[in-house]
C-alpha cells in the first residue's frame, strides 16, 4: 500500500480554510482514480514539536504506481492546482509525505 500524508499546521483563517477544504478540495481529491481510501484527522495534541499541527490527511492507494498515476491524471492535476486556493488561509504550506 502507498499513501500520501498531508500535515496542515493551524491555519491563520480557520473558518475559510475549512470551508474551502471540506467543500471544494476534499471532493476533488475523492475523484482521484484508483483511490482506495482517504481520511482527515483533527490533531488534538502534539508533542516534541514547535509546530501547531491541525489536520493530518491520509490518501491511500494499492501501490506506488497507482499513486503516481492518480497524481498525474487530470483529477490529480486539479487537486494540485486547487492548493493555491488554500494558501491565503495558511501560515505555511503543508508538509506532504509519500509512504510505501
Amino acid at each position: 500500500m502507498s499513501k500520501i500524508i498531508i500535515i496542515h499546521d493551524k491555519p491563520k483563517d480557520i473558518e475559510n480554510f475549512e470551508k474551502h477544504y471540506y467543500n471544494i478540495h476534499i471532493p476533488l481529491a475523492k475523484k482521484l482514480p484508483k483511490l482506495i481510501g482517504a481520511s482527515v484527522h483533527r490533531v488534538v495534541s502534539a508533542q516534541h514539536t514547535d509546530n501547531e499541527p491541525y489536520l493530518v490527511v491520509e490518501v491511500e492507494f494499492n501501490n506506488s504506481e497507482d499513486l503516481h498515476a492518480a497524481m498525474a491524471s487530470s483529477e490529480g492535476k486539479a487537486v494540485s492546482e486547487d492548493v493555491k486556493n488554500l494558501i491565503p488561509f495558511l501560515n505555511r504550506r503543508p508538509a506532504i509525505l509519500i509512504l510505501e
